[in-house]
């Protein structure tokens, strides 16, 4: 893949579409100042994120950076639709705090993968973007998604309109069936590589090393239930209950973080940055203070033993 200078950590921008609750502009705009201030340059937003106002959001903030000193992704395969019959309401079962009087409409075809990418440099009010990845195929028609919307991804890499192409998705499949393509250069992988568990090993790590594919790790705190150093029975998982097998190997992880003075969250954020294959770990944060102290997480001293630790008890898979 092309060299692109991510950073160990960048932000994942699906708050600032009001995920889940209101985000008022100037808490966005703090959030923004705040990953710049503490040295992130990468950042990665969807039209999908609150319907295009993450993209409108940050796009506001990027300009006045200079554009050479961060890289920049987004998403294509939603195109977004005027919605006369959802006025007055909100987008509440996408699960952002946005009115609904527009709407999400599938499109994989090539015409839509390109007016997907100008649709989005319009709202970001930017001239180009450094990375487009095709945003969950599985939930559409993976089929598509793998046989006409990558190649139509590949095609504006080739012409230059983007210096890197990829997939993004919680799928297994997907993840395996895009890096198996030969097409793409990145697979923004989510939750499906953390700590806690590690589906993508060994296939989907050796489709990529095959097929020269880097990893954009996301969601690596499996939706909170490693976000704590002491994980319970009411810890988020998968926006939802954690499995019990699931809850007792974090456990046991935890354990062993405990033992050598290592917090799960730090842990959690430095794990698969060992693996080669990963360029960077994308997080997100609807407050400045819970950002700055995943920066810090991600810079605090592990010891190679609890690692060793974690092999030795077959807790993470090698």
């Amino acid at each position: 893949m092309p060299h692109i200078e991510f950073g160990s950590l960048g932000y994942g921008a699906a708050n600032l579409g009001n995920l889940y609750r209101e985000l008022s502009d100037e808490l966005a705009q703090e959030i923004l100042e705040t990953s710049w201030e503490s040295g992130i340059r990468y950042f990665d937003t969807a039209p999908h994120y609150g319907l295009g106002l993450s993209e409108r959001r940050l796009g506001a903030f990027l300009r006045t950076k200079p554009r050479d000193e961060y890289v920049l992704s987004t998403k294509v395969g939603r195109l977004i639709r005027p919605n006369p019959e959802g006025a007055g309401t909100l987008d509440l079962d996408a699960d952002f705090a946005v009115p609904a009087d527009q709407k999400r409409v599938w499109d994989f075809t090539a015409d839509g993968i390109r007016r997907s990418l100008d649709e989005s440099l319009e709202r970001l009010g930017l001239d180009r973007v450094d990375v487009l990845f095709l945003h969950d195929p599985e939930r559409n028609d993976l089929a598509s998604g793998l046989n006409e919307a990558v190649p139509a991804l590949a095609a504006l890499r080739d012409e230059g309109l983007v210096s890197a192409v990829g997939v993004g998705s919680m799928s297994t499949e997907a993840l395996l069936g895009s890096a198996r393509t030969g097409a793409i250069d990145l697979l923004m992988v989510a939750g499906r590589y953390t700590l806690a568990e590690q589906p993508v090993v060994p296939e989907v790590l050796d489709a990529c090393t095959e097929n020269g594919v880097g990893i954009a790790n996301a969601s690596v705190f499996n939706s909170g239930l490693l976000a704590t150093n002491e994980p319970g029975v009411d810890s988020r998982y998968e926006y939802g209950g954690v499995p019990a097998d699931t809850l007792a190997r974090v456990r046991a992880i935890a354990a062993v973080a405990r033992e050598h003075g290592v917090e799960l969250p730090a842990a959690a954020l430095q794990y698969t940055l060992r693996d080669p294959l990963v360029r960077t770990v994308v997080v997100g944060s609807s407050k400045p203070a819970q950002l700055r102290e995943n920066v810090e997480r991600m810079r605090a001293p592990i010891p190679e033993a609890f690692w060793e630790q974690l092999l030795a008890e077959e807790l993470v898979r090698r």
